[in-house]
């Protein structure tokens, strides 16, 4: 078993013919398209839109193959230069298409006889669901000339703004024990059983941000004001108006999502509290300790990959038996790149590769409980992407608030079935793990969300130096954590370290976490209504993410997300867990 990953599903190198011959179509579908649109006629709108799918589609395999072999390489050696520059040519290659596949949508939001074209014939009919998103949308398209520029000037704009982010946090050393170490290793040391070692990594990270803090406040002041002024070119109310049209998600979820979590989040800060108490602590929870294993009941056990492996797959065979098999196949087939080493990229991740029918998965593997937790949400995505990839390649694409259902949903299933098996202090310590989990997608994403959006009110009116984006974040981790942390050791660096905020066309990246969080919680309560029955309904509300609105999707399991009552009754479930944590740790109190 290897513990990188094989991209060769892909390209072999940046040597393989493959590669020059995608480069190659790349190329002359840009040419073909900016021939057609000169061409394109309202009088013949069946054909014409036809010939505009079949460019499209042609376009997305050639350019997605190219960009994402050279972003996966590159997500393992930022520091790889001719990875680089052969990304940024391929960038600059397909903003010479911008212009046409504006023209083109354009033209789809203009048909007038769009339904009556799509009833015609049965390619138009696959994509009824995107040829209607395209229409909806024509309302914020610029001209064509415009929508040129602007995809150019992102390359070096917002684009290169995030790739200083993601260079700059992948590279820093942390000075830690007299000597040089990585932030992803730094960051993992939260787990670490040895509270000294705890607190003094939380100490060596904070400090070794002084070094970057200053690039990567021009990085972020820089990626939301072009996100502002896309917004404010293109009619959209604000930015997190675009990011839930976007989402195919409606107002009214956010909002009855977002109430709930309010309702609910001083259980959260209850389960801190004790937390705190637990590990010696009396005025709230440390940041530091956050992740810390409580001081009974924890297993030191630590997992090689086959460990993993073997785990994983004994865990969610009896839900569903593709799953265990694909999850088998990907660390046989080496999808997975386990480890941290300098230059690779913090996190985790999972790229699906539809076209291919597999994934490929990064992580920074350390071997303990939280690595299998974390490899069994990556996996989630992976499956996600299994039951995406027969769809035509235009309907690949899941949007932000579903793509965390399926890895959080794995997160449940593997969690409830360990705290089911266990017992006594090893019950309880599980227990606590699990909550240490949802405390993230309740406290912490609500305190991303709220830092975002107070990021984006003020950018408007300056520039953002470090010490206020500092206070924006305190002020923010306050409102999520409440009385649950220790005021003292807070974490002002949070915008530093995480990638989300880094993107010119992905902003808000923090609620859907929650929303696959709560949304998962809900479909495991039906999970144990229904029994198997359950998991073919799970497969065909996964498959219609693509292809739906996120509040048609949920109708498949009989949901309604625009009614608190349905976030109210997950988070019912959060609160029992809680409330069992509490009266099984209140003998531990001393």
């Amino acid at each position: 078993m290897m513990n990188e990953w094989s991209l060769d599903v892909l390209y072999k190198g940046l040597d393989d013919p493959a590669y020059a011959n995608d480069m190659e179509t790349l190329q002359k579908t840009l040419t073909e398209m900016n021939d057609f649109v000169d061409s394109m006629s309202h009088e013949n709108e069946k054909e014409t839109l036809v010939h505009i799918i079949e460019l499209q589609e042609r376009l997305l395999l050639s350019a997605y193959k190219l960009s994402e072999y050279l972003s996966l390489r590159q997500s393992t050696n930022t520091k790889d230069a001719d990875i680089a520059s052969e990304l940024e040519k391929v960038m600059q290659l397909q903003s010479r298409g911008s212009k046409a596949m504006a023209a083109m949508n354009r033209f789809v939001a203009e048909t007038k006889e769009l339904d009556a074209c799509i009833e015609a014939d049965d390619l138009l009919k696959e994509y009824s669901f995107y040829l209607h998103e395209l229409k909806g949308n024509g309302a914020y398209l610029l001209s064509n000339e415009v929508e040129e520029v602007l995809t150019k000037m992102d390359i070096s704009g917002g684009n290169a703004w995030g790739n200083l982010q993601s260079y700059l946090t992948s590279t820093l050393e942390v000075d830690y024990n007299n000597e040089k170490t990585n932030l992803s290793h730094i960051r993992n040391l939260a787990y670490d059983s040895d509270a000294q070692v705890r607190k003094s990594a939380y100490e060596a990270e904070l400090a070794s941000y002084q070094k970057i803090r200053d690039a990567i406040a021009f990085s972020l002041n820089n990626i939301k004001a072009q996100v502002i002024t896309e917004c404010d070119l293109r009619g959209y109310e604000s930015p997190l108006d675009m990011t839930l049209k976007q989402s195919r998600m409606q107002k009214a979820t956010l909002d009855a999502m977002l109430c709930a979590m309010k309702e609910y989040m001083p259980i959260f800060h209850k389960y801190l509290r004790r937390k705190a108490e637990l590990l010696g602590h009396k005025n709230g929870l440390p940041w530091y300790d956050l992740f810390a294993p409580l001081p009974f009941g924890t297993s030191n056990k630590k997992f090689s990959v086959e460990d993993a492996k073997q785990y994983l797959i004994s865990h969610f065979r009896p839900f569903a038996p593709d799953m265990a098999d694909m999850m088998e196949k990907a660390f046989d087939e080496k999808w997975i790149d386990f480890f941290p080493r300098n230059g690779k990229v913090g996190g985790a991740f999972c790229a699906n590769l539809q076209f291919a029918k597999q994934s490929r998965i990064l992580t920074n593997f350390d071997g303990g409980l939280g690595d299998i937790v974390t490899l069994a949400h990556e996996l989630g995505h992976a499956y996600h992407g299994m039951m995406s990839e027969n769809h035509r390649p235009l309907n690949w694409d899941y949007s932000m608030p579903v793509a965390e259902t399926a890895s959080t949903f794995n997160e449940n299933i593997i969690m409830n079935a360990l705290i089911e098996e266990s017992e006594g202090d090893e019950k309880i310590a599980l227990m606590e793990t699990q909550l240490q989990d949802l405390a993230q997608i309740m406290c912490d994403i609500y305190s991303r969300y709220v830092f975002e959006s107070e990021v984006f009110n003020r950018k408007r009116n300056g520039f953002m130096f470090p010490d206020e984006l500092e206070a924006i974040m305190l002020d923010a981790q306050k409102q999520g954590y409440g009385d649950g942390l220790d005021e003292n050791y807070m974490h002002p660096y949070m915008w530093i370290c995480k990638s989300h905020y880094y993107s010119s066309h992905l902003s808000f990246y923090n609620f859907p976490y929650a929303f696959g969080g709560l949304f998962a919680r809900g479909l495991i309560v039906k999970y144990k209504e229904l029994g198997d029955g359950f998991v073919e309904k799970y497969r065909k509300l996964l498959n219609a993410t693509t292809v739906s609105s996120v509040e048609d999707v949920a109708r498949i399991a009989d949901i309604d997300l625009t009614d608190v009552s349905f976030w109210r009754s997950a988070l019912e479930t959060c609160k029992a867990d809680i409330e069992s944590f509490l009266a099984a740790t209140e003998s531990k109190l001393s």
